[in-house]
């Protein structure tokens, strides 16, 4: 017999499978960091650094504000633990899960192994930089610029020697042994992945079953698309076989979730037999369009009513939210998207925007958005926050920053005419 889920009920599961029903330490350290990521399975990466490059938000949205340095400790500066990736896009991963992307590994190797492809036809590039790592150790593209050889008495194409670390990197010949800055270092894979870890063999069906499991685990309660994509998998098939195979073995049971419906007609769904149903979810967090909880555009929409575009890419006069607007969780809702910017000359965190979205209650939501403001820019050292005229929910999120003791707030009004 199918369970059948309310739409808030689907919500309040996915939250918690994502750690927001649990309460944030007063002071995160790096066992916190391993708890987060062994809820989400993959941190994505992304250089827009606005407010605060990506991969160091989903753990202010969890932890509150945690010191960004513990972040670069964990992952940037060493690869330990974690290593990156493309399990999601550039992820960070555990390091203990390498062989479980050697099945991508494979896929980008066989992919190329064309003779008309880039890489057949760059061999010898492919060649001379892995001969480069192999005799100097980590290197940063720039580092392998002055010595690339000369072909034809010309400079080889810088960019042929950038793609060849790429393409080395997706299939798995090359790791990423850390970040100077946000730029890469790269390394031979035996020079940064254990040689036990390495020798690991993992079938394809069986990584994409464990991959599918950790997927339903950290989702809660998901669909087949929703599992895909979580690790990116295209192969249909074998998420299907794999879900088929956790729930022979329970792990998995199949659910109805009202509302999640396409055509007309229900969205089979399963939930992870582990996933517990809080009776309430109190959190508010500030979240990165690339936090598990909305990546998925199809997702966001179904569980939460969030019809999600990232700008960026958007001439200026045509964007309706912002840059780089930033949803909002209050409960188990996302109630609003606020666009940010860290004006670190006037040491000021700049609300461009404030949008309310459908399941909005701004009498009792905007209170709790304030404090998600001040803490933020407290977190990123800033003394002050100013709120633009610009959005349906500039006007409540100033009246609320105002009344907060512990925020200095300036009022700004946006440059352009646009109706608070």
């Amino acid at each position: 017999m199918t369970d059948t889920l309310s739409a808030a009920q689907a919500r309040r599961i996915a939250l918690a499978a994502q750690g927001f029903t649990r309460a944030r330490p007063a002071s995160a350290s790096a066992r916190h960091v391993h708890t987060v990521m062994g809820r989400l399975g993959v941190l994505q990466i992304d250089s827009v650094n606005v407010f605060a490059r990506s991969h160091y938000m989903p753990l202010f949205s969890r932890l509150g504000a945690y010191d960004p340095a513990l972040l670069d400790r964990v992952f940037l500066s060493r690869t330990t633990h974690y290593v990156e990736y493309l399990a999601h896009e550039a992820t960070f991963v555990p390091i203990d899960d390498w062989p479980l992307w050697r099945f991508r590994m494979e896929h980008f190797r066989q992919r190329w192994a064309d003779p008309d492809s880039w890489a057949s036809r760059n061999a010898r590039t492919l060649a001379w930089v892995q001969d480069e790592l192999r005799a100097r150790g980590p290197l940063r593209p720039a580092d392998l610029r002055e010595d690339a050889p000369r072909e034809r008495g010309t400079w080889w194409d810088w960019d042929d020697v950038k793609l060849a670390l790429e393409h080395l990197w997706r299939t798995g010949d090359v790791a990423i042994s850390g970040r100077k800055g946000f730029e890469r270092t790269y390394a031979l894979a035996e020079h940064v992945v254990p040689a036990s870890i390495l020798a690991r063999e993992v079938g394809r069906d069986d990584a994409i079953r464990e991959l599918v499991r950790r997927a339903a685990r950290s989702s809660g309660v998901a669909t087949l698309s929703d599992l895909a994509d979580y690790y990116r998998i295209r192969d249909r098939a074998a998420i299907s076989a794999a879900v088929a195979a956790l729930v022979d073995e329970g792990e998995l049971l199949p659910v109805a979730v009202r509302g999640w419906e396409r055509q007309g007609r229900p969205l089979p769904a399963w939930r992870h037999a582990d996933a517990a149903l809080p009776r309430k979810v109190d959190a508010a967090a500030l979240l990165t369009p690339f936090d598990p909880v909305v990546w998925f555009r199809d997702r966001a929409l179904r569980a939460f009513d969030l019809d999600y575009r990232i700008e960026i890419y958007v001439p200026a006069e045509k964007r309706r939210y912002g840059y780089y607007s930033l949803p909002v969780l209050v409960g188990d809702r996302i109630v609003a998207r606020v666009d940010l910017k860290a004006d670190r000359t006037s040491s000021t965190l700049q609300v461009q925007s404030a949008w309310w979205e459908p399941q909005a209650r701004p009498a009792d939501d905007a209170e709790r958005i304030a404090e998600e403001l001040a803490l933020a820019a407290s977190w990123q050292g800033l003394e002050h926050v100013s709120v633009s005229g610009w959005g349906t929910a500039s006007a409540a999120l100033h009246a609320a920053l105002v009344t907060r003791p512990d925020a200095s707030v300036r009022r700004h009004v946006h440059a352009r005419e646009v109706s608070a």
